[in-house]
Order: structure tokens, then sequence, then C-alpha cells
């Protein structure tokens, strides 16, 4: 093997993965749920065994945000979210090309479901549950009226194509670019057209304000606050569970005085209401990416 004929492998082995992934999920797409489940579960004890930094990452943020527990409960909770997490990653397969009858069957909307009629400008705050891809299709199956979400482009020109085209499958959603700016999102605000935002996780510092998140100072995203008052909007927070039957989703009451003129209390605000959904069911939260990545100055990384 020379040095000229390297790199070209690369790409050509991962396209090669890609389309054997996406082969399998189009057959796993046609067994029954139950099966589709119980394969899940299989593989969520596999990664856990054998993704070993994403399993210490996940250790970590639990010790951090449920100190109270000791570390043998806080391992169930990890393998248990490793479990969630494969069985949702499976889903994908009859999310974005299952039958249209398939698809709104095992997605039940619940709650404040009339709020998505109104015609206010309104975000949807969805935070990073394992159904956070189900609760994007549920909405735009469900509700006839246009939606307009955030994307940003994969690395991988075979899953980029795949995951665009299934996010695209109902209710021709306004899709926006994280590169196109404020002024195209905001725009679609005052169109009427409700946008799903997730802001809950660590992006770097960059636009970020500190605030606790399960009393560890975390760099959180103000986008809520922001948006909402350059778009007039107010805020409907969607939450995604997996269940046996498919996946719940609930639609939440607008909160009522928000936002504030202060954007830091505002987003506080956010993290303290996302700790009491998490607590319900705190394996279907997204526990393998880094929350505390970002310290403020003079802090040592947690995941060192």
């Amino acid at each position: 093997m020379t040095a000229s004929t390297t790199p070209s492998r690369g790409p050509l082995l991962k396209t090669l993965l890609s389309l054997a992934v996406l082969g399998m999920l189009r057959i796993t797409r046609h067994l029954p749920l139950s099966w589709l489940r119980a394969l899940g579960a299989m593989l969520g004890w596999l990664l856990y065994a054998l993704v070993g930094r994403r399993r210490r990452i996940a250790e970590i943020n639990l010790a951090l945000c449920f100190p109270q527990h000791d570390a043998a409960q806080r391992r169930r909770m990890v393998r248990q979210h490793f479990v969630l997490f494969a069985q949702a990653w499976l889903d994908r397969g009859w999310l974005w090309e299952g039958s249209a009858e398939q698809v709104r069957s095992r997605l039940r909307l619940r709650g404040a479901v009339h709020e998505l009629q109104s015609t206010a400008p309104t975000l949807l705050f969805a935070p990073h549950f394992v159904g956070m891809d189900a609760g994007w299709i549920g909405l735009t199956a469900h509700v006839e009226r246009r939606f307009c979400g955030l994307y940003a482009r994969q690395r991988n020109p075979v899953m980029d194509q795949w995951m665009a085209e299934g996010r695209r499958r109902f209710g021709e959603p306004h899709i926006v670019a994280k590169s196109a700016g404020l002024k195209a999102l905001v725009s679609a605000l005052r169109a009427g057209e409700p946008l799903y935002l997730l802001p809950d996780m660590d992006y770097g510092p960059r636009d970020s304000v500190f605030v606790p998140f399960y009393g560890v100072t975390a760099a959180t995203i103000p986008s809520l606050s922001r948006f909402a008052r350059m778009g007039g909007a107010r805020v409907l927070p969607i939450l995604s569970r997996l269940t046996p039957e498919g996946y719940d989703i609930t639609v939440l009451p607008p909160w009522q005085d928000f936002p504030t003129e202060d954007v830091v209390a505002d987003t506080a605000r956010m993290n303290r209401l996302l700790q009491e959904w998490i607590d319900e069911t705190p394996e279907q939260y997204y526990w393998v990416h880094k929350r505390f990545k970002t310290r403020p100055a003079g802090e040592a990384s947690f995941y060192r």
C-alpha cells in the first residue's frame, strides 16, 4: 500500500459502511416494534461494553447531576441509557422510511396539542431526549402546518442525504442551515412557522452564558430568550419519550412571563424546568454528550 492510495480508501470504506447500515435499517424497519426494541436492547448492551469513551462521559455526567445516587445506581442508569439510545437509533429506519400509517400510529401527540394551531410566533423547545427525532416527525406528520427546523450538514454525504430526506418527509417543512444565521430564523418565526429548537447542549463558549444545570455551572445557548424577544414569540416545550408502543410526544402549555429583560435569568429558568422533565425519565436524556465541556476561566475539565 502506498501513501498515495491510502487517502482514497477512507471515504470509500465510510461510504460502504454507511450503505450497509442503511441497508440494515431498511430491513429491520419491517420488524414488529417489540422485536426491534429487543434488537435495540442487545445493541445497547454491546455499545455499553465497547464504547468506553462515551460510557465514561455518561458516567461523569450522571455523577455530577445525581450525586445522591450511589455508583451502582448510576451504572444501571448508564446501561439503560445506552439501551434507549440504541432503540431510538434503530427507530430512525421506520421514522424516516416506514409507511405514513405506521409512523402516525406509533407517534402519539399529547397535551396542549391545540396550541400548535395558533398563528402566534412560536418557539418549540425540544430538549435532547433520545426521542428528539421522533418529536419532529410526530409534529410534521400529525399537524397540518409548516414547521421550521435547523439542520447541520453531516460530514458523511450518504448519511447527510438520508437524514435530510427523512426529516423532510412530512408537511414540507422549512429547513434552515445553521450557517444561514439569525435573520432566516427570525423571518420564519414572524411568518408564523413554529421553530423547533434544541438549545440545551454545550455548544462551546461562543454566544453562551453560564447558568446552573443540576447545580453545576454549564455553558448554555440563550437562544430561547433571544429568539422569543426578536420574533415576539412564545415558547412551547415539546417532550418526546420512547415507550414500548412507540413515542409519546407531549406538548406543554406556553410559558408565562417569558422572555424577560434578563437573558441569563431566562436561560437559568430553562435549565430548571428541564431538570424537572429529566427527573421523570432520567435515562432518556442525552447523557453521552459532554454537557459540561466548556468551563469558566480557570476551571479544570471534568472529562480529563
